[in-house]
């Protein structure tokens, strides 16, 4: 339960049942109120987090989310102290349609994050960043919802900064801004959708969702950094806004204010802002900030390769062109082609010859591959497209990736008769979304 355990004793009434007991004692906002029923088991990965799953995955989710303590240790230092108690994990079946949920003191996650290398923890990053941005401090209306994500999304990459280093925050704070293009693409640039506050009048939040409060949240943020001194003044007023607002729920306004009366010395700075265009203006922000490119060259180089390479260039290419490079490394790769004209059939096939993606179980990577090839109209991706769409339900993977098949003449009515035949086993706001996206709603 989003609650620390309070003991379990035999039911008096009937000695068949137990009876769980939770105690929750920070005041918290209804969404956060989960329950969870299920045959689970835990394993001890720190001083105050269990994770649970089911037989078959705790051991390899214990050793996915080895890093949770750390990554607690350093969200304190950067945030304050952590006022839940415990914090636990808890693994959900593939159903489960978002990367995670923050319910206080027991983080739900999507199994898509077992990739075996611990290469997808910065999801419980995440999490973790929520226990401050989101769960002490909560937007008043889902209008504000950048509140909650765009500081979580900035508080994450900041414990991921300490950790990994500052090029590696630079690196995932640019692949965000990718994401944000891509979101950007298939929403359309006038989309009042892709505004940072939204108006939600007669619109289903669920419908509305997509990275834009994370992404533009996040980049209105790190462009605030660097204008205002960097990144230990900037941590100074996150620290600053958790202790004023802490249990409360707020708007954009608020917050303004806020800042304005932090940096109060440079009010002239924030004043030439174009706070308009920031939170009123749909598509792209309406300025960039400043990224250190250090890790993302090899991909962008890489990218830039295949997407200029003729017929007769292909037999330039080998496996020893991602002998240096990490996962997140090959995520960027295939995410910078996805921002491109789609690449001939030829290219995509000739990269499975020398790069064998399709031996590749990191779900992010196969993700972003099969997406490239149902683009490219590779026929022999569809089987490989439908599964990944359905063995899950993520929607970050399934939506876009049923949409690829619905876009591709060889697969629609495969997609919508693979989507009918799946949608009683999804869970109803993926069935919902993707019945939307398929023409499938009525």
């Amino acid at each position: 339960m989003s609650a620390n355990r309070d003991g379990e004793a035999p039911d008096p009434e009937d000695s068949a049942h137990k009876v769980y007991r939770f105690s929750q004692n920070v005041p918290i906002p209804c969404y956060l109120f989960a329950l969870v029923v299920g045959a689970l088991e835990s394993r001890k990965i720190g001083p105050r987090t269990l994770v649970w799953a089911e037989k078959e995955l705790v051991d390899k989710s214990a050793y996915e989310f080895s890093e949770a303590e750390a990554m607690l240790k350093t969200a304190e230092d950067l945030a304050g102290p952590y006022v839940w108690g415990q914090y636990d994990l808890l693994v959900l079946p593939p159903s489960f349609p978002y990367g995670g949920m923050e319910n206080p003191c027991l983080t739900f996650v999507t199994p898509t994050l077992l990739a075996g290398d611990r290469s997808l923890s910065n999801v419980i990053a995440h999490e973790i960043s929520h226990s401050w941005t989101g769960n002490l401090v909560t937007n008043k209306t889902w209008e504000h919802f950048w509140l909650n994500e765009g500081h979580t999304v900035y508080l994450e990459r900041r414990i991921g900064g300490r950790l990994f280093g500052e090029q590696f925050r630079h690196f995932q704070a640019l692949g965000g801004w990718r994401e944000l293009q891509n979101s950007i693409n298939t929403l359309g640039d006038k989309n009042p959708v892709t505004n940072l506050v939204i108006n939600l009048d007669e619109v289903d939040p669920d419908v509305a969702y997509s990275s834009v409060p994370y992404e533009k949240g996040f980049a209105l943020l790190f462009y605030l950094e660097q204008l205002l001194g960097g990144p230990d003044v900037f941590i100074g007023f996150l620290k600053a806004y958790v202790q004023t607002f802490a249990y409360k729920s707020i708007v954009t306004e608020d917050w303004k204010k806020f800042l304005y009366s932090y940096f109060k010395d440079k009010v002239d700075i924030l004043d030439k802002v174009d706070w308009n265009s920031w939170f009123h203006a749909p598509g792209m922000p309406p300025v960039k900030p400043t990224y250190d490119t250090t890790l993302s060259n090899a991909c962008i180089a890489l990218s830039q390769r295949w997407i200029q390479a003729k017929e007769s260039d292909l037999g330039s290419f080998s496996s020893a062109d991602l002998k240096e490079m990490s996962s997140h490394q090959l995520i960027e790769f295939l995410a910078l082609l996805l921002l491109e004209e789609p690449l001939p059939l030829s290219h995509v096939q000739r990269m499975q010859e020398v790069y064998n993606f399709n031996a590749i179980n990191n779900s992010e990577i196969r993700f972003r591959w099969l997406r490239l090839c149902i683009r490219s109209k590779w026929e022999a991706a569809i089987p490989l497209a439908l599964k990944m769409a359905t063995d899950q339900g993520r929607m970050k993977f399934t939506r876009p990736l049923f949409r690829d098949l619905y876009g591709f003449d060889k697969s629609r009515d495969l997609a919508v008769k693979t989507f009918l035949e799946h949608r009683a086993s999804m869970h109803p706001v993926t069935s919902m979304l993707v019945g939307k996206d398929l023409k499938q709603d009525q």
